[in-house]
């Protein structure tokens, strides 16, 4: 029928969050495994699924009847671009519906790392009150006022983190071959600069950029040697943007002064991912989280809505999507 739609959400996600599908849909809720999720596909107008997820082969995709893979989010790398382009179909995201929550991400995690925020908690649960803060302030931290930030990627998250890091008296520069708005990055007072000196002379660097071959181990062991020694480091973009095993070893040898990682290679994080096995003062510089940087009530809201609103323009209007990724 033409007003079908297959989604690989649960119907709790949407209507949680004040999100429900429209009336003008007849949606069928399924989980990715379900057996009659291939048979589906060859009978319904549009597919929606979560941007995180196990990647969708293209065999899935063959001889359906849909109109448009609508993402609830902004990752698009579970979807295989080349086979969808050849099968004709269109691919559209949702960027900017979370922009505001991995902003807070990013400046939570650069307060907790640089002030040692969860470092302290812990060493006054194990006894270590008077000699942990006598070394907070031998140590003489810097808090956020003043500091370099350097962010790689500027697209709609990336100028929301500047925007919040603006705010705390930073110093914003970015490195983006494409930026998203380069008149309001000007005017905002962000300063353009290449990929080299974000590494070398940032105090705090930030990943927003979407994984593609030109981003897959775009930070590995020759990157993380020209960052600042203390530098921080803050991984919320997608998983295989930075190489883990590099940045564990520079965690580990004292090079960087913190880390935290949201996304991860392989999801859920593997037992022998060598960012679990750090020891000392380098596991208390790690800060790792289960991919929820985007993850807010709010911006589930904005997301859903978006994705919604798209499918009825392809499905129900006849239009083009917004937002088409490829």
């Amino acid at each position: 029928m033409r007003n079908e739609v297959l989604c690989l959400r649960p119907e709790n996600d949407f209507t949680r969050v004040g999100a429900p599908a429209p009336s003008t849909l007849r949606v069928h809720y399924l989980s990715p495994d379900d057996a009659q999720v291939g048979p589906l596909l060859r009978q319904v107008q549009a597919l929606v699924i979560p941007a995180v997820g196990k990647p969708l082969p293209k065999e899935l995709f063959e001889n359906s009847s849909i109109k448009i893979v609508q993402v609830t989010g902004a990752g698009v790398d579970r979807l295989d671009q080349v086979a969808m382009k050849s099968l004709g179909i269109p691919i559209a995201n949702m960027p900017g519906g979370s922009n505001q929550a991995v902003a807070e991400y990013v400046l939570t995690s650069a307060l907790v790392l640089s002030r040692r925020l969860m470092w302290s908690s812990h060493e006054i649960r194990q006894g270590n009150y008077s000699a942990f803060r006598s070394r907070i302030l031998a140590d003489n931290l810097a808090g956020l006022e003043g500091q370099t930030i350097g962010l790689i990627g500027l697209g709609v998250i990336g100028l929301a983190v500047a925007k919040a890091f603006l705010e705390f008296g930073c110093h914003v520069r970015f490195y983006d071959p494409m930026p998203k708005d380069l008149e309001l990055a000007r005017k905002l007072g962000l300063e353009l600069v290449s990929l080299d000196q974000i590494l070398e002379e940032s105090d705090i660097i930030s990943l927003h950029v979407p994984l593609l071959p030109a981003t897959q181990g775009l930070i590995g062991d020759v990157q993380i040697r020209q960052m600042k020694p203390g530098a921080i480091l803050i991984q919320a973009a997608r998983g295989g943007i930075v190489d883990e095993k590099a940045l564990a070893v520079h965690l580990q040898g004292g090079h960087l002064g913190g880390a935290a990682v949201d996304v991860f290679q392989v999801e859920p994080i593997a037992n022998d991912n060598p960012l679990l096995s750090l020891t000392g003062e380098a596991n208390e510089k790690l800060l790792l989280t289960p991919h929820i940087a985007g993850v807010s009530r709010q911006s589930f809201t904005n997301l859903f809505r978006g994705a919604w609103e798209n499918v009825e323009r392809v499905v129900i209007q006849g239009d083009k999507p917004k937002y088409p990724v490829f």
